[in-house]
């Protein structure tokens, strides 16, 4: 018996396989995809900005607050506190302005409702240094 040597059993990985597939699929069958939509962003242009009529719009965007033009307005009134374009030949220029530690979600958020109001060309401005 002593010399006869101890043959190990070789370990199959056919269950090991199985397994880690059928975890794969339940997570991905049980997980949520969710539609990413796109914010269209223009990078400025060089040379003189066209010459607006208009007076600008300022919107100030922190944390926790938005404010139109030195007013707090709600997100989702945005649009209703804009108003419609006065002028059908150029769009009105707004300019945001960035205030705290604005999150990239809340900026996006942003863009998003702006997207839905007609006659806007906003331009982001950067924002303080603490």
């Amino acid at each position: 018996m002593a010399s006869r040597a101890r043959r190990r059993k070789r370990l199959s990985l056919t269950s090991l396989i199985d397994v880690i597939f059928l975890l794969l699929l339940f997570f991905m069958l049980s997980s949520t995809f969710s539609k990413f939509s796109e914010i269209e962003l223009s990078a400025a242009s060089s040379g003189a900005p066209a010459p607006s009529t208009e007076r600008p719009l300022f919107l100030q965007l922190m944390p926790d607050d938005l404010r139109l033009n030195g007013r707090s307005v709600a997100l989702e009134a945005l649009g209703e506190a804009i108003g419609p374009p006065e002028a059908e030949s150029a769009p009105r220029p707004l300019l945001v302005a960035l205030k705290g530690e604005v999150s990239a979600q809340r900026l996006t958020d942003l863009l998003a409702a702006l997207r839905g109001v007609d006659g806007l060309a906003p331009t982001i401005l950067g924002g303080a240094a603490p």
